[in-house]
């Protein structure tokens, strides 16, 4: 694994505009950056990120599969008493998730440690399942690559047969906050590739989602039924209609039962479950007797978004992410992880699993120790 200088595309302007991508952020400060690239070997990929992510994935399902029938688990992980029962029986019908990333340090010199599981609203996919692929056959088109150069990315084929799996031909709502620009833009892909799957859909707001006498309606009086959301679990049960029967009458992507694996108290559970796994860092809940001694951590509300208020503490350091209020259902501490420096730059592996089966991946940089939403994304590349 290396960073390397690489020559960016001309025209770029046209390019975006063409697929529809944003490459800078709202303050005109650039988000996607192809001046450089990762490079990997093959080795590296199916070795040291996609066979252990597969095992992260399946080790995820085995503490959920646990802790929905175990209350005091659910208790631990702060989840309110009135969602335990949808949660427990989303599982127990198996209802299907469709994707997830799990964020990992990894320099290329030893094993992968996760850091994290977005397994209920991940964005930064569009730019790892499409923007990067057109990167690549362009560089190897105009000479830029040889013409073997490959990538960890199976991303837009994985998610166009899982909608014609688990769509089954339906009809699916696609809502977010219409005024997030990386939800909306993330949304519109995921809906982009339930219409390849043959999907009847449409689109609307979270805040046009009304209350009915039996489930959800949009504002055309149509009963919502089955729901792809961008907006978290924990927010759709802190709001009122989310104490109401009516969450039972809506099937969602992703399923209530992703809470459980999207709280950082998951990270503690996994440790508990494979202490000693070499792809997981120790961690537990602040305030538990069996929570590991650390010198060095990172302590991180149970539930956050971006690495908002997210701590890291060593003996000699205390830096702390942007405030925004999280932390109030407590915290778990992680043992501390350097991210790899690459000329000054500080990445971060995104992961991706569609379905059960680990698809692609994207690179984020940051100048900060923790990665916040200012993140630059960067493409990658398998050359051996």
């Amino acid at each position: 694994m290396r960073r390397a200088i690489s020559p960016p595309r001309e025209n770029l302007g046209a390019e975006f505009a063409e697929i529809g991508f944003t490459a800078r952020f709202e303050d005109g400060s650039t988000y996607w950056d192809e001046r450089v690239r990762y490079e990997f070997t093959l080795q590296e990929i199916e070795r040291d990120l996609e066979a252990p992510v597969a095992e992260l994935h399946a080790l995820a399902l085995d503490v959920v599969d646990r802790a929905v029938s175990d209350e005091a688990t659910l208790a631990r992980l702060k989840i309110p008493y009135h969602a335990w029962d949808a949660i427990a029986a989303s599982w127990k019908r198996r209802e299907p998730s469709l994707y997830g990333r799990f964020d990992l340090a990894f320099d290329g010199e030893g094993p992968a440690k996760l850091l994290e599981y977005n397994g209920d609203t991940p964005t930064a996919l569009y730019e790892a399942a499409v923007v990067q692929w057109r990167w690549l056959e362009q560089l190897i088109a105009n000479g830029d690559l040889p013409a073997d150069a490959d990538q960890f990315n199976s991303l837009h084929e994985k998610l166009i047969a899982r909608w014609a799996r688990i769509g089954a031909g339906g009809f699916v709502h696609f809502a977010c906050m219409f005024s997030e620009t990386d939800d909306r833009g993330t949304l519109g892909y995921i809906q982009d590739c339930a219409d390849q799957a043959g999907l009847a859909t449409t689109t609307l707001d979270m805040g046009d989602i009304g209350l009915g006498p039996d489930g959800f309606y949009d504002r055309s009086e149509r009963r919502i039924e089955r729901m792809f959301k961008l907006y978290p679990w924990e927010w759709m049960f802190a709001d009122a209609f989310g104490k109401t029967p009516a969450l039972r009458a809506t099937r969602f992507v992703e399923p209530p039962w992703k809470l459980i694996v999207t709280c950082k108290g998951a990270l503690a559970l996994m440790w508990e479950r494979a202490k000693g796994h070499p792809n997981l860092l120790a961690c537990g809940f602040e305030g538990e007797a069996g929570c590991p001694d650390m010198r060095s951590y990172a302590r991180k509300p149970l539930f956050s978004r971006e690495g908002a208020d997210v701590e890291l503490v060593t003996p000699t350091t205390h830096e702390r992410g942007r405030k925004a209020g999280y932390g109030g259902e407590g915290f778990v501490r992680q043992e501390f992880v350097k991210l790899p420096s690459f000329d000054h730059a500080r990445a971060i592996v995104g992961a991706w699993v569609v379905g059960d089966e680990p698809a692609g991946m994207g690179l984020r940089e940051d100048t900060n120790a923790i990665t916040s939403n200012r993140a630059r994304f960067v493409p990658h590349v398998i050359l051996a």
